[in-house]
């Protein structure tokens, strides 16, 4: 407990912490051990992941996974598809997802391919409300005129795409913090998705901004848990 991650977890398990926010001085793999020893996942969660919210001039555009999961299963993908259409409807706003590689729609029959297609087959087949599609490369994810002339038979036809799930940790990561570094794009995370109680970790040296953020969404993330409590 002498440990600050250790109590500031268990301040948040007793009650006497609403939410928690660190990770500014450490790195990211010290500071989600403690939280995952000592708090654990939320009901029905299976794994823990990130998205990172880049407000673009096209709009808010959320990433995921950007910081934990280093190379998921297709059913991983489609978990974390799921826990990002939470997050995004959290903002109020209708999750658009495309699921995103290197290939379009079976064009290349690649294992690291074909489990994003899994992860799309999967979704469609038990979340048939969801608006989700793959696999995409990120052009046409992005570009819905490109979209709608080349693959007119996908569900994202004449929808503008707001939310991308990478088929690994490399390429979220690198591309988020491209997209931020490049367009000066104001940052929101990593929003930590599945963990029980309102926990969220900020990257090494992150921002005023990115931290006054952060801060706003652990208080909604509390206020929700929160009211599902009741």
């Amino acid at each position: 407990m002498r440990e600050r991650n250790y109590f500031a977890a268990m301040m948040v398990n007793e009650g006497d912490a609403d939410a928690l926010i660190s990770g500014y001085s450490r790195n990211y793999p010290s500071v989600v051990k403690p939280m995952l020893e000592l708090i654990g996942l939320d009901k029905g969660a299976s794994r823990i992941a990130t998205t990172n919210v880049l407000m673009t001039e096209r709009g808010p555009l959320f990433l995921s996974d950007t910081s934990i999961n280093i190379d998921p299963t297709a059913k991983d993908l489609a978990k974390i598809a799921q826990m990002t259409a939470t997050t995004v409807k959290m903002f109020g706003i209708e999750p658009i997802i495309a699921m995103i590689s290197y290939s379009n729609f079976g064009s290349s029959v690649n294992e690291k391919a074909s489990k994003v297609r899994d992860a799309v087959k999967y979704l469609h087949r038990y979340f048939p409300s969801l608006i989700v599609d793959g696999e995409l490369q990120t052009d046409f994810a992005l570009n819905k005129k490109m979209r709608m002339d080349r693959f007119p038979f996908s569900k994202l036809t004449n929808k503008k795409v707001n939310t991308l799930i990478f088929p690994n940790l490399d390429a979220a990561n690198i591309t988020y913090k491209l997209l931020k570094e490049l367009n000066q794009s104001e940052n929101i995370g990593p929003i930590m998705m599945g963990m029980k109680k309102p926990v969220h970790i900020l990257q090494l040296d992150a921002s005023v901004d990115e931290i006054v953020n952060m801060t706003a969404i652990a208080v909604i993330d509390a206020q929700k848990k929160q009211k599902r409590a009741l």
